[in-house]
């Protein structure tokens, strides 16, 4: 035998199924995307991934200027250190 629900539960659920189909009715469909502005999507797209292939290399060139500049400080210390002062 089944249990009998309460009745706040029912009303519960009663309240929560209006507001449910309340919200669910009176959000309007969203339309699916037009072809253009599809290929604006991917051309935007493109040029965020061109974008960031840049970035990536300017990256890796300054990585490699901390590189040559970490190694001239680092010689000019020993040189210094050398220097008697």
């Amino acid at each position: 035998m089944l249990p009998i629900l309460p009745l706040a539960m029912d009303r519960a659920f009663l309240i929560a199924a209006i507001a449910f189909v309340t919200t669910t009715a009176s959000v309007p469909a969203q339309a699916s995307p037009t072809d253009e502005k599809r290929q604006q999507l991917e051309a935007l797209g493109k040029t965020v991934r061109a974008q960031q292939a840049e970035i990536a290399a300017n990256q890796a060139k300054i990585d490699e200027k901390l590189t040559a500049l970490a190694e001239v400080v680092r010689t000019a210390r020993i040189f210094a250190s050398r220097g008697g002062r």
